[in-house]
C-alpha cells in the first residue's frame, strides 16, 4: 500500500513539472530605460572641417597630398575632415555641419551668388575660414571674399627658400616655432598688405631671397576676427613637400583650430621700447 501511494506521489510530481510555463506575470515592469546600457557616440570628434579645393584657374598638382595630410591631422587630433570640389555643398543646411572650411590651393572664381550668400551666412554664424597658399587666388569679384582672405595673390618668383620672421610666437598656428623659420615655397607677392586689417603671424625677410615685387614689409600669414567668424591664411603651401615637412604640418593645424574656434588666443600687447635718457 505505501508502495502505491509513493508511486502515486512521484507520478503527480512529474506531470506537474511537465506542464508548460504559462506567461508572466502581469504584474512584471519592463526595464527601465534610463538603467540600459547607452549605444556608444558614433562621431566623438571635437568638429568637423571641410577641405574644399575647386579651381576655376591653375590647378596645383600638390592638391591630393594636402587633403590626405590634412585627413591625417584629423585623424591624429580628434575633428573629422570630408573633402570636396563639389561647390553645390556651400548651402546652409550642409554647412552648418561644420565649424571650419578649408580653401585649399584653390583658384579664380568657385562659387555662383547663392553658394556665395550660403558661405557668408556660415561666417556670420560663428563660425570660420582657413585659406592656404592660392586660397589668395580666388574670387577677385566678390569683395566680401577679399576681406576675408585679407589679400588677393599678385605674383611669385621662382621656388626658392627665404626666411620666414615670426611676429606672433603665441598663435596656436606659429607657437611651434622660434623667431625665424627657413621653409622652400613658392612665395606670393600681394596687391596690398593686409597688416593694419589683419593680425600679422609671420612675414618674409626680402633679403633672403630674390625676386619680389613687394616692398619691405611682406606678410605672408596672418588672421583676423571677421563679422561674427574668424579667418586664417597662409601663403604657404605649393609644393607636395609641404605636406611630409611636420613644421608646415603643425602650422596649418594650429590655424585650422584656431578657425574653428578651439584655439584661443590672444593677442600679446606689444611693449614701446624704452630708451635711457642720461
Amino acid at each position: 500500500m505505501k508502495l502505491l501511494l509513493l508511486l502515486a506521489v512521484a507520478a503527480t510530481i512529474t506531470a506537474a513539472l511537465a506542464q508548460p510555463k504559462g506567461p508572466a506575470s502581469t504584474n512584471e515592469q519592463p526595464p527601465d530605460p534610463k538603467l540600459q546600457p547607452k549605444e556608444p557616440d558614433k562621431d566623438k570628434h571635437e568638429f568637423r572641417a571641410l577641405v574644399f579645393t575647386k579651381t576655376g584657374g591653375f590647378r596645383h598638382d600638390c592638391i591630393p597630398d594636402g587633403i590626405a595630410a590634412i585627413k591625417k591631422l584629423g585623424a591624429e587630433n580628434n575633428f573629422a575632415v570630408d573633402a570636396t570640389e563639389d561647390a553645390a555643398q556651400f548651402n546652409a543646411v550642409n554647412l552648418d555641419k561644420y565649424s571650419v572650411v578649408v580653401f585649399m590651393c584653390t583658384t579664380t572664381e568657385v562659387l555662383d551668388s547663392d553658394q556665395q550668400t550660403a558661405f557668408e551666412g556660415f561666417i556670420a554664424s560663428g563660425h570660420g575660414y582657413a585659406g592656404i597658399h592660392s586660397a589668395a587666388d580666388t574670387e577677385y569679384d566678390w569683395p566680401w571674399y577679399g576681406q576675408l582672405v585679407g589679400a588677393y595673390f599678385k605674383s611669385h618668383p621662382q621656388i626658392q627658400p627665404a626666411l620666414i620672421r615670426v611676429e606672433e610666437q603665441s598663435h596656436p598656428s606659429t607657437k611651434h616655432l622660434g623667431e625665424e623659420w627657413k621653409h622652400t615655397d613658392e612665395w606670393y607677392d600681394y596687391k596690398e598688405s593686409p597688416r593694419g586689417a589683419c593680425h600679422i603671424l609671420m612675414s618674409l625677410d626680402q633679403s633672403s631671397y630674390t625676386g619680389s615685387t613687394m616692398q619691405a614689409d611682406h606678410p605672408i600669414a596672418w588672421c583676423h576676427e571677421f563679422r561674427g567668424g574668424r579667418a586664417w591664411y597662409t601663403g604657404l603651401g605649393h609644393t607636395k613637400e609641404c605636406y611630409t615637412d611636420a613644421t608646415f604640418l603643425q602650422h596649418i593645424l594650429g590655424g585650422i583650430r584656431w578657425a574653428a574656434g578651439k584655439a584661443e588666443w590672444k593677442q600679446e600687447e606689444k611693449k614701446p621700447a624704452t630708451t635711457n635718457d642720461n
